[in-house]
């Protein structure tokens, strides 16, 4: 070799080096920007709180999205609804009927305090009905108040996504919850998707490799939900001016959550470093208002100049590590969540469900499955997708998933995902367990958000995560493969 080489190859070694310590010290910088605790706060993200022999249940929150929290809530062993509330008095109505007959005239059930009319009688049924955990289903300015309000209340919180909408609210919801030391959960529902899980189990289990790159999204066109702003309640209502004022990824969660699982972000390997974000034009909400709404229409007032129809936004880890995460709830394109991981052996990915692998003849458990797949081929072949999934079901199906199909199938929502979520929120808190999703990460999925749009504000500007844990990532266990 020449010297000049080895000088060449000495230059690059050293330039990795420097990049590395680079990072440590943004690690232990952003740790240090961080706001000191409160005194007698305590570390949430391996906490497990005591058990609880029954849950005492309130839910904030009655609309659509409430419907299947309810059936399931009302189900389970070991729980007790004592309080419902919404500002609309017929949704209370509707959803205490639903729990009545999910519970199956469970007398646990029978003293169910209702609570309507006003923005704030869920303080009122807060102080009264005293609840051991709080289910927030409302806008998504509602979620980080309450969810404080609930915890200072001594209540857990499980909110629906995201967590907050801005990075102030992720500092208020952390240092609530390390101070009353009450969980304080996302409801995350797509974590616990049959195909998440799995994909979960083969990272656990090595099938991948070394994880290198993710792929997540939200891609659902939800126009037609505009019509609720001429009828002046549902989600279209409070969602549209989102859409209308703001442009960056606005609903992060649902194929961030559980790339962020697979990579042990914030869970003792890797954590959030920094984002890049770039949005397209606005143009779909305000040609669908055109096309399909009458000139006396509501919607026809509203300015969506400002909005932008998809986000791609880019993030880079502290072990240099990538996530593309992108966004569109305007474009007439089918709905996808991504969910793609990438490794050293191969890459799964979603939409339609897929697997490539680089193993050798006879080399190791990946090879195995190939070879029970029904075409004679090269199995190994990583430049083609296999798509007979059933066949690692067979092998690498989440034991959790197998568990609790049975219950899923009963229950449903979004393919049994959402029963499972809660069945397992249940679990934990009657046995003592630490949840599947800690206060942090909730705080991390959602935080990318408020920073795209930041970043798409000042033309892609790199914009750095916040350090949530003050440095205690390192400390927190990886979620395990949960039997």
């Amino acid at each position: 070799m020449s010297s000049s080489r080895r000088q060449f190859i000495k230059l690059l070694s050293g330039l990795g080096a420097a990049v590395g310590s680079a990072n440590i010290l943004n690690a232990q910088n952003k740790a240090a920007e961080a706001p000191a605790p409160a005194a007698g706060s305590i570390y949430m993200g391996d906490f497990a709180a005591p058990k609880l022999s029954t849950i005492k249940v309130a839910i904030i929150g009655c609309g659509a999205r409430a419907s299947l929290h309810c059936r399931t809530l009302a189900s389970y062993q070991g729980t007790e609804i004592v309080g419902v509330c919404d500002i609309y008095p017929d949704l209370v109505e509707k959803r205490l009927e639903l729990i009545k007959k999910s519970a199956k005239d469970d007398s646990r059930h029978s003293n169910i305090k209702v609570y309507h009319g006003d923005k704030h009688a869920y303080k009122k049924m807060l102080a009264e009905t005293k609840p051991d955990l709080v289910y927030i289903i409302t806008p998504w300015q509602w979620h980080a108040p309450m969810a404080i309000d609930a915890m200072n209340a001594g209540a857990h919180a499980c909110v629906e996504v995201p967590l907050c909408t801005t990075i102030e609210e992720a500092w208020r919801i952390i240092d609530t919850s390390e101070k009353t030391q009450r969980h304080c959960m996302m409801l995350e529902n797509c974590n616990y998707g049959r195909e998440e899980l799995m994909y979960l189990n083969l990272c656990r289990q090595g099938v991948l490799g070394q994880l290198l790159h993710g792929e997540a999204a939200y891609i659902h066109d939800l126009r037609h939900q505009m019509a609720s702003i001429d009828r002046g309640r549902g989600t279209g209502f409070w969602r549209t001016p989102e859409w209308a004022s703001k442009s960056g990824n606005l609903y992060p969660t649902h194929g961030l959550g559980p790339v962020a699982q697979y990579m042990n972000l914030a869970r003792g390997e890797d954590n959030f470093r920094r984002l890049v974000s770039y949005s397209s034009p606005g143009l779909n909400h305000e040609l669908y208002v055109k096309e399909r709404f009458p000139a006396e229409s509501k919607l026809n007032q509203i300015d969506f100049t400002p909005s932008g129809d998809i986000n791609t936004s880019i993030i880079k880890t502290e072990l240099g590590r990538t996530v593309m995460v992108q966004w569109d709830e305007s474009s007439p394109r089918p709905y996808s969540r991504h969910n793609l991981i990438q490794g050293t052996r191969g890459t799964a990915a979603g939409y339609p469900s897929r697997i490539a692998l680089d193993y050798g003849e006879g080399e190791g458990l990946a090879e195995k499955i190939f070879n029970m797949l029904p075409k004679k081929r090269n199995r190994t072949n990583f430049h083609s997708w296999c798509t007979d999934i059933n066949a690692f079901y067979e092998v690498y199906d989440h034991p959790l998933y197998k568990r609790t199909l049975h219950h899923a199938k009963e229950m449903g929502g979004h393919g049994g995902m959402d029963a499972i979520m809660n069945f397992r929120v249940v679990e934990c808190l009657l046995n003592g367990e630490p949840l599947d999703q800690n206060v942090y990460e909730g705080c991390y999925w959602s935080a990318v958000a408020p920073l795209s749009i930041k970043s798409v504000k000042e033309d892609g500007m790199p914009q750095d995560f916040p350090d949530f844990t003050r440095g205690r990532w390192k400390e927190t266990k990886p979620l395990g493969i949960v039997s």
